[in-house]
């Protein structure tokens, strides 16, 4: 009798953890579906503009990389004078991984003409930032299986927490619902991808003189060969750039050297603006120290568009 109870027991336990799963299951598929549904529904801000650089536009001149490339090339100069269209694929606070992620979506639908590679000082410095800054990408990661492989470098656990249909939503709620609401569209526009600043920089130029010695991630250094990489192999002109800085130094930055050695290895141009006494002459052309403002960009993307026509 008692053995009888104890199967009872049993059976009764793994049917309530079965349903337990089912429930938990549904309640993560339908929410996830949910939430998947409206971001990509959204039709403004910095997850639009992932989504439209990913899945949408057939510009001929694509520019990829961090908030400098965001905000330092004014799509009418390039369209005005290149007689190419044009989008700024730039994302603040993002950097190498994310670049050749939403690379390698463009190319799996269309080659560019051109592609422009906004380089940063420190690009290769070891840090989990970069690693955590992937999250930006979980949303693309079920339809985009071109990208999963660089997802994946964000933790060892990645592929599991992706089971779930919520996760790469968990903590994007409040910026879907704004989205969706058209305020970010009243908020910060852009044009064609490009965000511009408008405030002037005040204060004095920061001044470098501490070479400092940092550690080189080698995993960042081989996502920015796959960069370049990929657009040989697709046939695209590639051009990377190390936009202007308010600094002034008296050494080069080491990945900034490392950035141009490889570059020049596979005959790409590397064009290093960051000492340019053009601009570090002339702080009414920046926002801050790290990023041009609207009249700054103008200035630069004319006199980048004179090297690219001349090279």
């Amino acid at each position: 009798m008692n053995k009888t109870i104890r199967k009872n027991q049993i059976k009764l336990f793994l049917l309530r953890l079965l349903a337990f799963f089912i429930i938990v299951f549904l309640f993560d598929y339908s929410i996830g579906s949910l939430l998947r549904h409206f971001y990509f529904k959204q039709e403004s801000g910095l997850q639009y503009r992932t989504t439209y650089a990913i899945e949408k536009t057939n510009a001929d001149i694509l520019v990829f990389g961090s908030s400098r490339a965001n905000h330092h090339y004014r799509p009418n100069v390039f369209e005005n004078r290149m007689k190419l269209s044009f989008y700024n694929a730039g994302r603040d606070g993002n950097f190498m991984f994310y670049h050749l992620a939403v690379l390698k979506g463009v190319l799996n639908r269309y080659s560019p003409k051109i592609v422009i590679l906004d380089f940063v000082a420190e690009e290769f410095a070891q840090n989990q930032y970069s690693y955590d800054r992937l999250s930006s990408l979980l949303p693309y990661y079920k339809s985009h299986p071109e990208m999963r492989s660089i997802i994946n470098l964000k933790s060892k656990y990645e592929k599991i927490k992706l089971l779930s249909q919520i996760y790469p939503y968990n903590s994007l709620m409040l910026t879907i619902a704004v989205g969706n609401s058209g305020v970010n569209k009243k908020r910060k526009s852009d044009i064609q991808g490009y965000v511009p600043i408008t405030k002037v920089w005040n204060g004095p130029i920061q001044v470098d003189n501490i070479s400092s010695y940092y550690q080189i991630d080698s995993i960042k250094v081989k996502a920015y060969e796959a960069f370049i990489q990929d657009c040989v192999q697709a046939n695209v002109a590639l051009y990377i750039v190390c936009s202007p800085y308010y600094i002034k130094s008296d050494h080069v930055d080491y990945s900034i050297i490392l950035g141009q050695n490889i570059a020049e290895s596979y005959g790409i141009k590397f064009i290093d603006y960051s000492k340019d006494t053009i601009f570090t002459n002339n702080s009414a052309l920046f926002a801050d120290v790290g990023h041009l403002n609207d009249n700054g960009a103008e200035v630069f993307s004319n006199m980048l568009i004179d090297q690219i026509n001349t090279h």
